[in-house]
């Protein structure tokens, strides 16, 4: 392929706006540009001025699907910077929260994203007639996820119920027992899930370093900063180890973890982590675990499944064992400092700096999202993939181009346009 000039505009399956550029001379591919399009958002400037008390629900907006997320890590960072030490209880509903979240993002990325890709298929409307029971899987299992955020969180998008120091409603047992019944019954179709993607027909393998938290059992919401490459680092010692890139032709910051590319998200976890799964998680999923760790980054999609039989299985054990009673969130004192909270997103690893003034204002932050953090390794991933297969037809390489970019499970912004790829 010597020269060529493809243009193709507003591809679905993913959450956003981007464009992809290409350029080859003489079968060598001399410059790929992965291009995040969305109009800048400013969330570290809307942050600005707002008291703390208020602040998880305006942060929580920024996301559609990630929402939960974005409001847990903002409470984290404020309970750190004002020495707020949550109850035992409130840990806990915070894992439930995250739990519900996972198994219904994940859900949305698998059936609605993915699996057209590995079916053949353009979007999941094309299998209704041929794959129905996968359409009903789909919305059953999104709406347990739902079920069980709404049960803890109020809502599983904006969620109420969270506030800094604790929250302000409690599960009553008669609706938890309904949602246990629930997750019981979705369980076998996560199982029927990781099978399916564990055959997947997309391989790519580049060696890259995978970061993510990283504690004593496999969690969203706490533990050090863990890579392959060794480290174990502090939370609040991020911004030592993370170097922002600026990308000029993206709308997105980049980064780099000790001067290199990496990857976050659910494969960076199960590879870091896969010992820490559920005991009923590795029994099940024991044959599809033994892929792990792996480098093909396809396998992000496997781990996303195996992560939601763990969410459903650690769930089941919560909310079975444990008895929520009534507390009064912590108090929030008034005074300055600065704090981070750092969770693991469905999409990776989130963090939250902020610096609040002795009135509980905030005075500036800093927000940083999965995919800002995983945009240079998609595009060396995209460079690498383009020239080992430089001489198969162009609509092949285009499309193994979006469905790795798939696979990465990128969020640009909450619409659902993805990609414009441009060939020179």
């Amino acid at each position: 392929m010597h020269k060529s000039d493809i243009t193709i505009k507003n591809l679905t399956k993913l959450e956003g706006h981007a464009d992809l550029e290409i350029k080859i001379r003489n079968n060598k591919v001399k410059d790929v540009k992965f291009k995040i399009t969305e109009n800048k958002r400013f969330f570290t400037q809307a942050i600005r001025g707002k008291p703390v008390v208020g602040l998880p629900q305006h942060v929580s907006r920024i996301c559609g699907t990630c929402s939960i997320a974005h409001l847990i890590c903002c409470i984290e960072a404020i309970e750190k910077t004002l020495g707020i030490r949550p109850t035992a209880q409130t840990i806990m509903l915070r894992k439930l929260a995250m739990y519900g979240l996972m198994i219904r993002d994940h859900a949305l990325h698998l059936y609605i994203f993915a699996l057209p890709d590995e079916l053949g298929k353009d979007s999941i409307l094309e299998l209704n007639e041929s794959h129905h029971d996968l359409i009903h899987d789909a919305f059953h299992v999104k709406a347990v996820g739902n079920h069980l955020s709404i049960l803890v969180a109020g809502r599983s998008v904006h969620a109420p119920y969270p506030v800094v120091g604790g929250f302000t409603h409690f599960p009553e047992r008669i609706e938890i027992d309904k949602v246990i019944a629930e997750l019981k019954e979705i369980r076998p179709i996560i199982l029927r899930l990781i099978d399916l993607f564990s055959k997947t027909k997309f391989k790519f393998i580049r060696k890259t370093n995978f970061v993510a938290l990283a504690a004593e059992e496999f969690g969203f919401l706490e533990g050090c900063i863990k890579s392959t490459q060794g480290y174990c680092i502090e939370e609040e010692d991020y911004f030592k180890h993370l170097k922002q890139v600026v990308i000029p032709y993206s709308e997105a910051i980049g980064y780099r973890f000790h001067e290199g590319d990496y990857m976050v998200g659910a494969l960076a976890r199960i590879n870091l982590s896969k010992d820490l799964l559920h005991e009923h998680t590795k029994r099940d999923a024991s044959t599809y675990l033994k892929i792990f760790p792996s480098y093909n980054v396809f396998h992000n999609n496997l781990a996303q499944a195996i992560e939601i039989l763990h969410s459903i299985d650690h769930a089941l054990e919560l909310l079975d064992k444990y008895t929520f009673h009534k507390e009064d969130p912590e108090p929030i004192p008034a005074r300055a400092g600065e704090g981070v909270g750092v969770v693991e997103a469905p999409r990776g690893t989130l963090y939250y700096r902020l610096k609040i003034d002795k009135n509980s204002i905030v005075k500036n932050g800093t927000i940083i999202v999965p995919t800002q953090q995983n945009q240079i390794n998609m595009r060396n991933d995209i460079f690498d993939l383009v020239q080992q297969n430089i001489n198969k037809p162009r609509h092949w390489i285009e499309h193994t181009c979006e469905t790795l970019i798939r696979a990465y499970d990128p969020c640009m912004s909450c619409a659902t346009h993805f990609l414009r790829v441009k060939w020179t």
